[in-house]
């Protein structure tokens, strides 16, 4: 459907909404292979997302009706291969950015892309990427997150917050998915403009933990260091007793 309620160029102009689906990103992601091109900034919101992943196909969970479950059709074709981590801070800060405006401080990107506020995790991001040759042909961009559910799962209570236990009021779906829509948008023509010049330290600036001294584990080793940065591929920078260490997606476990 032709989206007339958002403002922007193209982000969320084509909106599909689904009462229910396993996943958005498989969703979107076979639309794209088995029909007719869609046009860059489709979006796919879903009520229900009953397979939610994320990152190392780890599960989202979300009550149906209640949070954003959505993802997003991206042609990012002018990106280097090497710099595809550019496109996953430009998510994540664009995310932070809109929803700073509604919740204030408090909130930060716990790397590569979760959101957390304070020391709960408010959403997640699962960027696909479509690679044909040394281009990246297409990017699928999941994103979830906790609006109006109230309660989690007991596990759970202490690990994810949402805007409803931050505000203590609902917030309306649609509006908030035309704020970030708008976000990410204003971003990403940076990002392909070449303009987006303190994307970077945005970035950095947003970290979780960032130059605070925590625990860590990284194959069975606990080891205390202190988050200074990205590299440009996007390997978390640590220093540690040892110096300076670079960590793959992955590769190590915030412990507190």
């Amino acid at each position: 459907m032709q989206n007339n309620t958002f403002s922007t160029l193209f982000v969320g102009r084509n909106l599909i909404k689904l009462l229910a689906v396993d996943s958005t990103n498989n969703f979107l992601k076979n639309l794209v292979s088995n029909s007719e091109p869609l046009p860059e900034g489709t979006v796919i919101m879903a009520d229900n997302q009953y397979a939610g992943r994320g990152q190392q196909n780890s599960t989202w969970e979300a009550e149906p009706g209640k949070n954003l479950t959505f993802s997003l059709l991206l042609r990012p074709t002018f990106l280097p291969l090497n710099q595809q981590f550019s496109l996953n801070m430009a998510i994540s800060v664009g995310i932070n950015q809109a929803l700073s405006r509604i919740l204030g401080e408090g909130l930060s990107i716990k790397w590569p892309n979760d959101i957390y506020f304070r020391d709960k995790k408010l959403g997640g991001i699962l960027i696909e990427n479509t690679i044909v040759g040394s281009d990246i042909k297409t990017a699928v961009v999941g994103i979830g997150i906790n609006v109006n559910q109230q309660l989690f799962a007991e596990e759970l209570t202490d690990k994810a917050t949402s805007i409803f236990q931050i505000l203590h009021k609902d917030v309306n779906l649609v509006q908030l998915l035309a704020e970030i829509c708008n976000a990410l948008e204003s971003l990403y023509l940076q990002l392909r403009s070449g303009t987006c010049v303190n994307l970077k330290q945005n970035y950095v600036d947003s970290l979780y933990k960032l130059r605070k001294a925590g625990l860590f584990e990284k194959d069975g080793e606990v080891f205390e260091g202190s988050i200074t940065g990205v590299s440009d591929t996007g390997l978390l920078v640590m220093e540690t007793k040892n110096g300076a260490r670079e960590f793959n997606f992955k590769e190590i476990i915030f412990l507190n």
